[in-house]
């Protein structure tokens, strides 16, 4: 039904993207939750030759010059495969978001047109072995000798550290500054110039994306290798949580509506006391509770979508707030209607029998990557609380005197 928000152009790229997800083979999602793939290389590269990366971007460097409408609708189809692969088709709009709204013309040539095209892959290096949700407390140091910079520290947790050719690194590079927004400076590192990937993680779900720890010891980065402005790696960081957040919402809508589907199906074919279990309201109200969720959070997802196109892509206040609203609520949804799906298929979906449980261990870590739910809570509140305080214009009806005892403002103790 969420069809009818969509243009023909958003519709046929939406349509175009399902296919490409059909053709993808089981076996690819089976090793991948096995460990026996660590980087699927021909996924990423079929999927820039079928123009279906970086959609939002710039056609002189292979995007399609598409609408956020357009990249969630895309999203949410990439997302019945899982956050892995899901997170592996997000990274080159995550990392081109830097190159393309920060980045040089030769940045963009060298980097981001060979990333859509799928010839080059990329991950982001942003949570340190110390700091998770403090991002502005970095210990990756990128230190300036003549024309390069001397980057030494470690990153972990990054999707890509086994396969990716580049890097979008964060490193303080104002070791004395007194405001910590104003230290850090993004750059791209090659592989080649000395990463080390010195750990992959065993996940307990999200596997095959050869997450792991990343080590740079003494290693040089050319200065033109710099994104934007010295020490302007916060308000890149800022720009980057659009596509970090709402590739991660919708995402889940997608793993969300893979699993109620597996469910529903099952409920309509699985027999008990004589009839489909379908029938029964222990079921069958959770069917309506989850399909309620999801329509529930992809209203959200797809609202806030409109709202980062009508800002031309750029954050303020308002866009922060959504895009943790919907990073919060579709990842929390899809958690709790996964987790009703399993309950409905009973001990069958504890098993690998059905893929229930991969998607239950797989979307647990949604709610915590690309900032956890609570920080997202933080936002929430930040950006709401200010709005409150300074709206000026077409300011809603004033409530407070519609109480009968409204004049009583003896009774009103604030103190």
């Amino acid at each position: 039904m969420f069809d009818v928000l969509l243009s023909e152009k958003e519709l046929e790229i939406k349509f175009k993207t399902r296919e490409f997800v059909k053709s993808i083979k089981p076996s690819l999602l089976r090793q991948m939750d096995q460990d026996e793939i660590q980087y699927p290389t021909d996924y990423v590269k079929n999927l820039g030759e079928k123009g279906l990366l970086g959609l939002r971007f710039d056609p002189e460097f292979k995007g399609s010059n598409l609408s956020w409408i357009a990249e969630v609708a895309a999203i949410e189809e990439i997302g019945v495969l899982g956050p892995a692969l899901g997170c592996l088709y997000s990274l080159p709009s995550i990392v081109g978001e830097a190159l393309h709204c920060f980045g040089t013309r030769n940045q963009k040539n060298e980097y981001l047109k060979p990333i859509l095209q799928g010839k080059m892959f990329c991950a982001e290096a942003l949570t340190e072995p110390r700091g998770g949700s403090d991002f502005f407390g970095a210990t990756c140091t990128a230190v300036k000798e003549g024309d390069i910079y001397i980057l030494n520290g470690q990153k972990r947790f990054v999707v890509g550290s086994e396969g990716a050719d580049v890097f979008l690194v964060y490193a303080k590079t104002d070791l004395h500054a007194s405001d910590p927004r104003q230290s850090i400076s993004t750059f791209i590192v090659e592989r080649t110039q000395g990463v080390q990937t010195k750990h992959v993680y065993g996940l307990m779900g999200s596997r095959g994306g050869g997450t792991g720890r990343l080590v740079f010891e003494n290693v040089e980065v050319p200065e033109q290798n710099l994104i934007g402005d010295i020490n302007q790696g916060g308000e890149i960081f800022n720009q980057m949580m659009i596509p970090e957040r709402m590739t991660s919402a919708a995402g889940a809508l997608g793993s969300a509506r893979a699993g109620l589907e597996v469910a529903t199906k099952y409920s309509t074919r699985r027999k008990a006391f004589g009839r489909p279990i379908q029938k029964f309201q222990g079921v069958n109200f959770k069917i309506a509770e989850g399909i309620t969720q999801l329509d529930a959070a992809r209203s959200l997802v797809y609202t806030t979508a409109r709202h980062i196109d009508a800002n031309s892509g750029l954050t303020n206040g308002t866009i922060r707030r959504l895009v943790s609203e919907s990073k919060k609520f579709a990842t929390d949804s899809a958690w709790e209607i996964i987790n009703h799906a399993l309950q409905i298929m009973g001990g069958i979906g504890y098993t690998n029998v059905y893929p229930i449980e991969r998607l239950l261990r797989d979307v647990r870590l949604m709610s915590i990557w690309t900032g956890t739910n609570e920080i997202m809570n933080l936002l929430i509140q930040h950006e709401f609380y200010r709005e409150f305080k300074t709206r000026k214009e077409n300011i809603p009806r004033d409530i407070e005197p519609d109480a009968v005892g409204a004049e009583f403002e003896e009774e009103k103790v604030f103190e």
